[in-house]
């Protein structure tokens, strides 16, 4: 029985999506806050069982019976390292054999704001004398496609990431990776840097985006504040803004580049570039 919490998010579908290709829906658990967010996998058969990180005895029943365990990292900034030491309990009191983490790439040297709550995990996991695989993903490409449509609308894609180098791949291959993990023997102790194949800066994407849409964008370095003040004021709420923001800091000081190919290794095929993502987005229009 293998459980994947946090099924009914975009990368948690992705990963059943991969187990239902060798894996019987029956052998699945989608672990969910609402239940009713995940029919669509309760129709193709997968197990769909409420799993509240403030509520230790929905997650006894969700994990109850679990051979492995697929913990993909709450999405509730300020909150994780709680939360995933509920779930991290949750697990020892289930047995389970393999315990699969989501982590962030190097989390452990990591300069990004976002390694605090990833390193106070991985400590508690450490301590919680389970069997465990780190999973530390970089960034999705899909992170800085999103911004396409408001580059080709202001002939100009804003950050803060100098020219560091960013080596992101497709949600779906770090999806695909989470896959095998769980599927492998021998997986407990490893260490996995996710990353993509190829590496790129921002002003290099804002070419890409050129390229491909005929509209001439350039790419404007700002400093953190005023990258972070831009997207609030373009709406995204302040924590997030602020998350950006320190994400593209990091990112100008090698936070989010990786050359290892583990990542390709593990899922047998070259990682998605960049420009397959950006051409996807102008495609959808």
């Amino acid at each position: 029985m293998i459980v994947i919490t946090g099924a009914t998010g975009q990368l948690g579908r992705l990963v059943i999506a991969e187990l239902l290709k060798t894996h019987p829906a029956a052998d699945l658990v989608a672990a969910v806050r609402s239940p009713q967010k995940a029919q669509d996998l309760a129709a193709r058969g997968v197990n769909v069982l409420q799993a509240d990180y403030d509520r230790p005895e929905t997650l006894d029943s969700a994990f109850k019976g679990a051979t492995k365990l697929l913990l993909i990292s709450s999405s509730e900034l300020g909150q994780r390292t709680r939360q995933h030491g509920a779930a991290i309990d949750a697990a020892k009191r289930a047995g389970v054999e393999l315990l699969a983490y989501t982590s962030l790439l190097h989390a452990d040297t990591s300069p990004l704001g976002l390694g605090e709550e990833h390193r106070a995990t991985e400590a508690l996991l450490r301590d919680s004398g389970l069997p465990v695989v780190l999973l530390r993903n970089g960034w999705y490409n899909e992170n800085h496609a999103a911004g396409v449509p408001a580059a080709l609308a202001h002939h100009a894609l804003a950050g803060s990431a100098g020219d560091g180098r960013i080596a992101s791949a497709a949600r779906a291959d770090f999806a695909a990776a989470a896959a095998k993990v769980l599927t492998l023997d021998g997986q407990a102790g490893k260490v996995y840097e996710l990353a993509g194949d190829s590496a790129y800066t921002l002003s290099e994407l804002a070419a890409e985006i050129t390229r491909q849409s005929g509209v001439a964008v350039k790419y404007v370095d700002l400093p953190p504040s005023e990258y972070q003040a831009l997207l609030s004021q373009a709406g995204l709420p302040g924590p997030v803004a602020a998350l950006l923001a320190d994400s593209d800091a990091g990112a100008s000081q090698g936070g989010l580049f990786d050359d290892g190919r583990q990542l390709s290794r593990l899922i047998g095929r070259a990682t998605t570039p960049i420009r397959d993502t950006v051409a996807a987005v102008l495609k959808a229009g």
